[in-house]
């Protein structure tokens, strides 16, 4: 995968903008510090630029040409994550565009925090049902990448509330699909207390992500991992009793 052209310019006017950017010492500081990690050879290593050279914007945008496309990557989310840029919003912009575009070309893991075994089995169960799979994947990648809290549990409910709409066939919201469920699983021979408690687990799923998530932005980041691995048991279970 490459970067795009269009978009290396786009992070360079972002990253280097005349008043809230990066200064050209920075420029020049930070580009010379990835060439020598990298082994790379850059047009523009110091500062001031050589008078021909435009602006800093330009300086930037050529230095990081010479770059391979993992290495655009990290230096561009790299440079997003200075704390300069903790409250520029075009700077957070660009690291939500590039995570999304090109998050592929990251040495990530998308589960690396979170029970590897656990959500590699639950895409394994959801392979049936795509639509769940997609925004399953969709919260897990957000998750490894730092971004969107609220939104990737948004995506964790809507992947549950999506697949129970596949195997209970109707429309329901989560919410209301509780009783409903209750009859799904005890149908498949799940013993009464298992059923009682899951119901339960599912009702205060549903309470939680209403509280903190859906009517609310409260998201506590030491709370994101244990409901994404308790979503993730639930759609497993569920597909597998089906």
């Amino acid at each position: 995968m490459m970067i795009q052209t269009t978009f290396i310019n786009y992070a360079a006017d972002t990253l280097a903008d005349t008043n809230d950017g990066l200064t050209g010492s920075k420029i020049a500081e930070y580009s010379s510090a990835y060439a020598v990690d990298y082994g790379i050879e850059i047009p523009y290593p110091e500062y001031p630029f050589p008078g021909e050279l435009p602006n800093k914007r330009t300086a930037l945008r050529e230095n990081l040409k010479c770059f391979e496309p993992q290495q655009q990557f990290q230096i561009i989310r790299d440079l997003c994550e200075l704390p300069q840029f903790e409250n520029n919003k075009g700077v957070k912009d660009l690291k939500i565009k590039l995570i999304s575009r090109y998050g592929a070309l990251g040495n990530i893991d998308s589960k690396e925090e979170i029970n590897e075994s656990l959500v590699e089995e639950t895409q394994h169960w959801l392979a049936e049902y795509p639509d769940a799979l997609k925004i399953y994947n969709d919260c897990i990648e957000k998750y490894a990448n730092g971004i969107h809290k609220r939104n990737l549990l948004d995506d964790l409910r809507l992947s549950l509330e999506t697949l129970l709409k596949h195997l209970l066939e109707n429309d329901k919201s989560l919410e209301n699909q509780i009783p409903i469920l209750g009859k799904f699983i005890q149908e498949r021979a799940a013993s009464k207390e298992l059923n009682n408690m899951f119901l339960k687990l599912i009702d205060y799923f549903s309470k939680y992500q209403n509280t903190y998530v859906k009517h609310s932005d409260n998201v506590n980041d030491n709370e994101i991992e244990i409901i994404i691995e308790m979503a993730s048991s639930f759609m497993k279970f569920l597909v597998r009793i089906k």
